[in-house]
């Protein structure tokens, strides 16, 4: 503990863990909270449970594939200015605004919802490939680990704190001057937008860049011009591909439960009320949790807390397809906050063990660019296997298979050795 302490003395890498502090919020307060159940109820509310609950999962893909082929272009082009911090800022703006105009959308408006929703987790996603990139630039290699958990315990922390100020404000809404839950949900869109804005200021205040070398005709043709030679040379770099091929699978049952596991709930009948303090559970327990799952990776290595992690999600889905009653959803949401900052970190950790500094940009967008794309799948299976069996359980067990196929090729990735971490790419 006593070393978590220290790196939080860094002011660069305080300032740097503190964004996930500030966008952590849109995460759980839109994303995985109050969206999917205002979704359903509010802005879908004439649909039945199976439609809305398709509407929600296509809604989330579309989110993912509109900035899917766009995440890696960005990221070299911002290397090729030094210009993360500034791409930064323009994503955490886009994503502010959109989420604040939740708040204007009127009932029964799911489509206008669905779009608006759109353009702020294009903010949201966005913002973190040049976050993820600035990384490199504020830890030392052998603390990557527990840098990077740092972030997310950070974020689970923020995020839990403003949730649960967002939902005593919808539990009473006359205590805020609110008239009823439903002005209180969209208040807190705009509470989030407000966080989100005034956490950034220390990342783009005390976060310095390392200017790209020789960047000085134009960053869009030196980024594409990078980006190409990454393409052309990808044979280089199979140790890479092997890891992001498995990230994608993982990471895709990971995401899912995070988007669709609120409604899940709604479709065995949970009361709302009670998947709001699952998710609060979820961001509690996620805090410490995700400071030992770092502090772990640094001692036995970030496979090993990986192969943990994974695993035990597919447990987690076994043990979600049997749940019949509100406790055990309870266990379930104490179970995810132990692993899902955890396998997230050090995911992060473990990728930027592979990448160049002066590609960070470029390699995280890669990076995000398959998250991504494993968004798009996530949610589309659950949401097409529910309509074909008429079964939100089944639904939501068929994501098993892509922690299993995760798995597998996670065990074919190779660590880079200690003295090639700061001198070369990732090669077989």
């Amino acid at each position: 503990m006593k070393r978590v302490v220290a790196l939080f003395k860094d002011r660069a890498i305080r300032s740097w863990a503190l964004y996930d502090w500030a966008n952590s919020v849109f995460a759980t307060t839109v994303l995985a909270g109050f969206f999917p159940v205002f979704f359903k109820q509010y802005w879908s509310a004439e649909a039945d449970a199976v439609t809305s609950t398709a509407q929600l999962g296509f809604t989330n893909s579309i989110a993912s594939a509109l900035f899917l082929i766009a995440a890696p272009i960005l990221g070299a082009i911002a290397d090729g200015g030094a210009t993360r911090k500034k791409y930064l800022g323009a994503f955490t703006l886009l994503g502010v605004v959109a989420t604040t105009g939740l708040y204007f959308v009127d009932q029964g408006e799911w489509l206008t919802a669905a779009w608006v929703f759109t353009f702020a987790t294009a903010g949201f996603w966005g913002s973190i490939i040049f976050y993820d990139a600035l990384i490199r630039s504020v830890s030392p290699i052998d603390r990557l680990d527990e840098v990077s958990s740092l972030g997310y315990a950070l974020g689970y922390l923020g995020g839990g704190v403003l949730f649960a100020i967002n939902v005593y404000m919808t539990l009473s809404p006359r205590t805020f001057g609110l008239a009823d839950a439903s002005e209180s949900i969209k208040v807190s869109f705009l509470t989030v937008a407000i966080w989100w804005v005034v956490f950034s200021i220390p990342l783009f205040r005390f976060v310095r860049e390392p200017p790209r070398a020789g960047a000085g005709e134009s960053a869009v043709l030196n980024g594409l011009r990078a980006l190409f030679n990454t393409f052309r040379d990808f044979r280089r770099y199979k140790g890479v591909a092997i890891f992001l091929l498995a990230y994608f699978f993982y990471i895709d049952g990971v995401h899912t439960i995070i988007r669709m596991a609120v409604d899940y709930g709604m479709a065995l009948g949970f009361p709302a009320e009670s998947l709001i303090v699952a998710l609060l559970i979820t961001q509690f327990v996620g805090f410490p949790a995700a400071v030992m799952f770092g502090m772990a990776a640094a001692r036995f290595g970030p496979k090993p807390a990986l192969y943990f992690g994974v695993a035990l999600y597919a447990g987690v889905t076994i043990y979600a397809f049997f749940m019949s009653n509100v406790v055990e959803f309870y266990v379930l949401a104490a179970v995810v906050g132990l692993i899902q900052g955890g396998v997230q970190a050090v995911s992060r950790s473990l990728y930027a063990r592979f990448v160049p500094t002066n590609q960070s940009g470029e390699f995280f967008g890669f990076f995000n660019m398959v998250s991504r794309f494993a968004a798009i799948l996530g949610p589309s299976l659950v949401a097409i296997t529910g309509l074909l069996t008429g079964s939100s359980r089944l639904g939501l067990l068929s994501i098993i298979v892509l922690f299993i196929v995760g798995l597998v090729l996670l065990s074919f990735v190779r660590e880079p050795e200690k003295g090639d971490l700061a001198s070369k790419q990732l090669a077989v």
